[in-house]
C-alpha cells in the first residue's frame, strides 16, 4: 500500500526554523516527482517546493524562495523541507505528495491536481 507520512510541524516563534520530513513506503521516490504543498484556512492548497528524483531538480514557490530547501535521502526514501525565517504568514497545514513526473519539476509543482499520492498532513502555526 502506498503512503505518505509527514513529520516535523510544531508551534514556532517567527524567525525560527522547522523541519519537515516525508517518508514514504510501499513504492520508491526515485521515479516520482516529490513536492510540498501547504494550505491555510480559506486559502487553496498551494505549492510550496517540489522535486523531481530522477535529476534532482527543484523548484520553489516565490513567496519561500530563499528561506526553504528541498532535499532527499533515497536510502531513508524520505524527504525533507528546511525551513527557515519562518513567518506567521507561513501557517498552514503542510503536506507531502507523489505523482507521475512530467514536464519540468516548474510544471508540476504549481498544481496540487498533478499530484496522485497525499499524506495526511501536519500543522506548522509561527506565532509569537
Amino acid at each position: 500500500q502506498l503512503q505518505l507520512v509527514e513529520s516535523g510541524g510544531g508551534l514556532v516563534p517567527p524567525g525560527a526554523t522547522l523541519r519537515l520530513s516525508c517518508t514514504a513506503s510501499g513504492f520508491t521516490m526515485d521515479y516520482y516527482g516529490i513536492g510540498w504543498f501547504r494550505q491555510a484556512p480559506g486559502k487553496e492548497r498551494e505549492g510550496v517546493s517540489c522535486i523531481r528524483s530522477s535529476d534532482g531538480s527543484t523548484y520553489y514557490g516565490d513567496s519561500v524562495k530563499g528561506r526553504f530547501t528541498i532535499s532527499r535521502d533515497n536510502a531513508k526514501n524520505t524527504i525533507y523541507l528546511h525551513m527557515t525565517s519562518l513567518k506567521p504568514e507561513d501557517t498552514a497545514v503542510y503536506y507531502c505528495a507523489a505523482g507521475s513526473p512530467f514536464g519540468t519539476v516548474q510544471n508540476m509543482c504549481v498544481s496540487y491536481r498533478n499530484f496522485d499520492y497525499w499524506g495526511q498532513g501536519t500543522q506548522v502555526t509561527v506565532s509569537a
